[in-house]
């Protein structure tokens, strides 16, 4: 087996495992930070140190009972999540001691991983790589705002384009990308401080505040010729206010629904779902997931982008794997602007 310094390999890892489902936000006792020895490693496998933890919208949905297009994490499990670090063993011809690595992982120090879809070699060892820009903006988060807005959404130059959630990880970026298209973007957000972002950082060419604006009037206001593409990471009220404010053939893409991951029951539909018939709007869901094998090529296309100065990251860091649960309820108190990450 190779190591990067076998007399220094760690004997054990640390992790957050489920110890019961949460109602609502996640509380401390629902989860447990533990000690455990590392698992030997088996042909084929390897052990990828974390040092960087990307906390997602999804992180939320996988600990309750229901299945998506992936099972819930069980009763015991590490909470599963995407993570990103450097190879320190392995048995496995798929990767070198350095290798970067990005995997579906969890809420802990040390993953092994296998040569399999959810586990990509970012880059050879490099000392210089940006592994919190990956998260935020080179992997699976960017790859479903440049599916979701280019190619599902697919914006025209002069098109008003809407994005919700926009102060977000995938938000911000997916604003972004429309503007690059030449689209007028406004984003919704949940402040003033990050309309301001959205406005003076992002150069969106306008921002609501969904706590104290009136939706539908500051529509009416930005977008007088009502709205060509709404990209929707909320669901609930802001997606029905848009409904009703949508242009001929419009496109809305649903990409996440945040406002009803903590609630236990499902959110009614909307009330101005018609408006759909009337403006011969479509309204299509997607998964980036299906996508999975194309993203190491988008991402090296974002990668490019955010280099040359044209799309803009931001992360929030929470330091400790005893913070990941107030990193996970940031994303449902709005607590965040850009990428919420774990600094194991």
């Amino acid at each position: 087996m190779d190591t990067a310094d076998p007399d220094s390999a760690p004997t054990t890892r640390r992790r957050v495992l489920l110890r019961r489902r949460p109602q609502g936000l996640v509380d401390p006792a629902d989860v447990e930070l533990v000690t455990e020895d590392l698992p030997t490693l088996e042909d084929g496998e390897a052990l990828l140190r974390n040092e960087v933890i990307g906390i997602d919208a999804s992180v939320r949905s996988w600990l309750g009972e229901g299945s998506g297009y992936l099972p819930p994490v069980e009763l015991g499990e590490v909470v599963r999540c995407s993570t990103i670090g450097r190879v320190i063993a392995t048995r496995c011809d798929a990767y070198r001691v350095g290798d970067i690595v990005t995997t579906l992982g969890g809420w802990e120090d040390a993953t092994v991983i296998r040569d399999d879809l959810f586990s990509t070699i970012v880059s050879p060892p490099d000392p210089d790589y940006d592994l919190e820009a990956f998260l935020a903006l080179y992997g699976s988060t960017g790859c479903t705002a440049y599916i979701g807005m280019l190619e599902i959404a697919d914006p025209q130059e002069g098109e008003t384009v809407v994005v919700t959630a926009a102060a977000g990880a995938t938000g911000s970026a997916a604003a972004q990308l429309a503007k690059r298209r030449g689209a007028r973007v406004i984003g919704i957000a949940g402040s003033d401080d990050k309309c301001a972002w959205l406005v003076d950082e992002l150069g969106l060419d306008g921002a609501i505040n969904h706590r104290t604006d009136d939706v539908i009037a500051r529509l009416r206001e930005l977008a007088p010729k009502r709205v060509d593409v709404v990209f929707d990471n909320v669901g609930g009220a802001v997606l029905d206010a848009l409904l009703a404010r949508l242009a001929m053939h419009a496109r809305v893409v649903l990409c996440g629904h945040i406002s009803t991951y903590t609630d236990d029951d499902k959110a009614p539909g909307p009330s101005n779902y018609v408006n759909l018939i009337q403006q011969r709007a479509t309204m299509r869901g997607f998964l980036a997931f299906d996508d999975i094998p194309r993203f190491p090529e988008i991402g090296e296309q974002l990668r490019a982008w955010h280099r040359a100065g044209d799309v803009v990251v931001r992360t929030e860091r929470f330091e400790g794997l005893d913070r990941s649960v107030d990193a996970l309820n940031a994303m449902f108190t709005g607590a965040n602007t850009g990428k919420i990450v774990v600094l194991p």
